[in-house]
C-alpha cells in the first residue's frame, strides 16, 4: 500500500487498558488507535507537560479509590467462593445434556441467591455440557477472580443444599 502510513503516537493512559498498560503509563500506540478509540473515550491524553501533571493527580485519587474497590471485591469474591450453584437439566437415557449450561443460566441461580453477577464477568470457554461439578471463574475486578462450583444435575433429583435453577420446560414425570 503506497501512501498507508503506520504511525506511532504516544499517549498517557488515564484508565487501565487491557493489554496495553496501567493509569499514568506512557504508552506508544498506532494513530488511529489513539485518535479513534482512547481519546475520545478519555482513557488517553496526548503525551504533553501539562497532561502529566493532570494524570500525576489524578492518580492520587484513583489509587485511594481502586484500595476501596479491590477491597469491596475481595470480599464479594469470598462470599462468591462459598456458593454451590445447582442447575437441572434434561438428559437423555445416557447422561447426556439436551443442552448446555451458559454463563447466563450461572448468572441466572446466582441471582436466585442475591448474588448479581454479569454475565460477560463468568469465564467459561465453552458452555457446559456434563453433569457433575464444574468449577467456574468470575472475574470480580481486575484483580481479584472468584471460583464459584456449579452442579449439574439430572432434572428431577434436586440439591436440598443449594439454590436450583429449571431449565426453560418442566419436567414431565415426578422425581424419581
Amino acid at each position: 500500500m503506497i501512501g498507508a502510513k503506520q504511525m506511532a503516537v504516544q499517549v498517557i493512559l488515564r484508565e487501565p487498558v487491557d493489554h496495553l498498560g496501567r493509569r499514568g503509563d506512557i504508552v506508544k500506540v498506532a494513530n488511529g488507535y489513539a485518535r479513534n478509540y482512547l481519546l475520545p473515550r478519555q482513557l488517553a491524553l496526548p503525551v504533553t507537560e501539562a497532561n502529566r501533571r493532570q494524570v500525576a493527580r489524578e492518580r492520587v485519587v484513583a489509587d485511594a479509590r481502586d484500595a476501596a474497590e479491590k477491597e469491596s471485591a475481595d470480599a464479594y469474591a469470598e462470599r462468591l467462593n462459598k456458593v454451590v450453584c445447582v442447575i437441572s437439566r434434561r438428559v437423555g437415557e445416557t447422561d447426556t445434556l439436551y443442552g448446555s449450561v451458559t454463563s447466563s443460566d450461572i448468572a441466572d441461580c446466582l441471582a436466585e441467591q442475591s448474588l448479581e453477577v454479569d454475565r460477560r464477568k463468568i469465564q467459561l470457554g465453552e458452555p457446559l455440557k456434563q453433569l457433575g461439578e464444574h468449577i467456574v471463574s468470575i472475574k470480580v475486578h481486575r484483580e481479584v477472580t472468584a471460583k464459584v462450583t456449579v452442579r449439574i444435575v439430572k432434572e428431577g433429583s434436586e440439591d436440598g443444599d443449594a439454590v436450583s435453577v429449571d431449565s426453560a420446560k418442566t419436567p414431565d414425570s415426578a422425581p424419581e
